[in-house]
């Protein structure tokens, strides 16, 4: 017999952290695993849509990272967690922004701001790129009330870097004409 999906535990408003501690569903550290959660969900829409089978791999990584990061800050900061929980590493901001790098040399340097779009995939990254700064945001602001590992703030910075270059990137592959931001005066 399949186990079932729901537990009916969430009815009222509440779940458990990692640990077993009982919190609101509206409380900031379910808000930021949720984000990070919803970050991962676009990743993925962004990694169907993707070509560039080198980039498709790098994608792949980065879901299983946020994986990581959402199990992270699922823990009670408060509580011994025995189970083994994957930790982020400085060599993963490093594998960022060596793809940074790589992407960003092949590209046109950057006049001006530029606008989201031109293209429906391009636009798929620019929103995966505004959910991780809301990610990152709702970080700091879980820092400054408890505890997050300094790593994860890193690596979801370098992460909206990444998501930015990728969109450069997969435009210049896909020959899709930037759109330059000419403010009004």
């Amino acid at each position: 017999m399949a186990t079932k999906i729901y537990t009916r535990t969430g009815d009222k408003g509440s779940t458990s952290l990692i640990g077993g501690t009982k919190v609101s569903k509206s409380d900031l550290r379910i808000e930021t695993y949720g984000t990070v959660d919803e970050l991962n969900a676009h990743i993925g829409l962004c990694r169907d849509s993707l070509q560039d089978q080198k980039s498709r791999g790098i994608l792949l990584e980065i879901q299983d990272r946020l994986f990581s990061i959402g199990s992270i800050l699922a823990c009670d900061p408060e509580k011994d967690i025995r189970l083994p929980i994957p930790e982020i590493g400085q060599k993963d901001v490093v594998l960022l922004e060596k793809e940074i790098d790589r992407m960003n040399n092949s590209i046109p340097p950057m006049k001006n701001f530029i606008l989201p779009g031109g293209h429906m995939f391009i636009s798929f990254l620019h929103v995966a790129r505004c959910v991780c700064r809301r990610a990152e945001r709702a970080c700091v602001k879980l820092k400054q009330e408890g505890s997050v590992d300094p790593l994860i703030l890193k690596y979801l910075n370098r992460l909206s870097d990444y998501l930015f270059i990728l969109a450069r990137y997969s435009a210049h592959l896909m020959k899709v004409e930037e759109i330059p931001w000419k403010p009004r005066i």
